[in-house]
């Protein structure tokens, strides 16, 4: 896995959202919508890799989110992922902010916000819900014009 730099300083961040869309290019190869998610241990190590796999595995639920998520755990042999910060090109939905809370994750660092689906401040505030067990912190807008235009051209030649 790689290694970035450590969750609490802000540098790191553009990195992070570079790598997760270098992994969204590859939902590209099975039609799918081009996101991509990373997660970062507290020492900035990647120890989870998500990309959209609904299309290629026939999969509501395999959003990058979700799948990075997983990974993330299988290689901790925990679901608890306190103090680690998932990285994705496009704000999360309800589902995945969910499994955010969840996982117990500490920080979602987003590209793109979802205004029609994103439950991290745009339509809903799943993570940060004063009901919710656990908060997520939310960075949001990084590199959000190069998430942004990889989805507008991908539904460019999707939706016409």
């Amino acid at each position: 896995m790689s290694s970035f730099s450590p969750a609490g300083t802000t540098e790191p961040y553009a990195e992070w959202i570079g790598h997760a869309l270098g992994v969204a290019a590859e939902s590209l190869a099975s039609d799918d919508v081009p996101v991509g998610a990373v997660v970062l241990a507290p020492d900035g190590e990647v120890i989870g890799v998500g990309r959209n796999r609904r299309e290629a595995d026939g999969d509501p639920t395999a959003h990058a989110e979700v799948v990075a998520i997983r990974s993330a755990a299988a290689a901790l042999g925990t679901w608890r992922l306190e103090g680690c910060s998932l990285a994705v090109t496009l704000e999360p939905c309800a589902m995945c902010a969910g499994a955010l809370v969840l996982a117990r994750i500490q920080r979602v660092v987003l590209g793109a916000w979802d205004p029609k689906a994103g439950a991290c401040g745009s339509v809903w505030d799943v993570v940060r819900d004063r009901r919710a067990t656990h908060r997520v912190e939310v960075i949001g807008g990084v590199r959000e014009q190069e998430c942004s235009q990889l989805l507008l051209d991908f539904f460019a030649t999707h939706r016409l």
